[in-house]
């Protein structure tokens, strides 16, 4: 079973929704998500929001926070998570930006990339470790990477870790769930 159909089996057994902000990975975490049978059960749509200019007016990513650090940025990938889940009326939200090459971005070296998701407790809080170990709410996190590779590579590690990083999530979430009506044990 690929990541994309056990995100997608975690969301249906929930009853619950994605929406995919996509920037470096153009729209490649959608196309996994919909090579899957069955995808439109629990996922809601995307957008590529390739251009700066875009995430702010389709996804309402802070304006000034675009123009002072640039699309490469946690809090851009923070606010785009959180902004197509609001736009396209989903349980989460996931989101990809960052600098896949050749050149760099934003001062921001090849390889710099933010995944984030946004769940439905609403926040999204920022990872702190270098190593890119998140941290945060239950429902939120942006993980910060640092990939090698060419173009294509740095592109598809991308979509293969923010999807693992929504499984992630929806696992632990269904772990808490789990212990709460256990009465805590």
């Amino acid at each position: 079973m690929t990541e994309a159909a056990r995100v997608l089996a975690l969301l249906a057994e929930r009853g619950q929704t994605l929406a995919v902000a996509e920037s470096l990975t153009g729209g490649l975490v959608a196309a996994e998500l919909t090579g899957v049978p069955g995808a439109s059960a629990s996922f809601r749509g995307s957008v590529t929001a390739y251009a700066t200019a875009l995430k702010h007016e389709l996804l309402g990513v802070d304006k000034d926070l675009l123009a002072e650090r640039g699309a490469v940025d946690p809090e851009v990938a923070s606010q785009m998570a959180a902004g197509v889940r609001a736009r396209l009326g989903a349980d989460w939200g996931l989101a990809t930006t960052g600098v896949a090459g050749p050149d760099p971005q934003d001062g921001q070296p090849v390889g710099t990339v933010y995944v984030a998701v946004a769940g439905p407790a609403g926040g999204v809080s920022r990872a702190g470790s270098p190593a890119g170990s998140p941290v945060g709410s239950p429902t939120g996190k942006v993980v910060p990477l640092r990939l090698n590779g060419d173009r294509g590579e740095i592109r598809r590690e991308s979509v293969r870790i923010v999807l693992e990083l929504l499984r992630e999530e929806l696992s632990g979430n269904v772990r808490a769930q789990d212990t709460e009506q256990n009465g805590g044990n």
